[in-house]
């Protein structure tokens, strides 16, 4: 599913202008975002649950040569799904 089928759905069963429907669907998702990047955890419940992953710097190897590398700190985002939705699609 793309993010326009998930907008067409919503003007369907809402009766919301596609504009409008865009928008909740725009705000939604920056929403989701901009609180992961402030350090909260988004919970969805029966959905699942979203978070911001820290990794310390490490050491790691590049696979071609074999050279000892240095991998910097990063922050990922991190779902984890919840158990409705697990038992939904099983």
């Amino acid at each position: 599913m793309k993010r326009k089928d998930l907008v067409n759905i919503l003007h369907r069963r809402t009766g919301a202008s596609r504009k409008e429907s865009s928008d909740i669907v725009d705000h939604f998702f920056t929403t989701i975002k901009e609180t992961i990047k402030e350090g909260d955890k988004v919970e969805l419940r029966g959905f699942g649950s979203f978070t911001l992953r820290s990794y310390e710097e490490r050491a790691g190897r590049n696979p071609k040569t074999g050279e000892e590398i240095l991998i910097r700190p990063k922050k990922k985002p991190h779902f984890k799904v919840g158990q409705e939705l697990r038992k939904g699609v099983q």
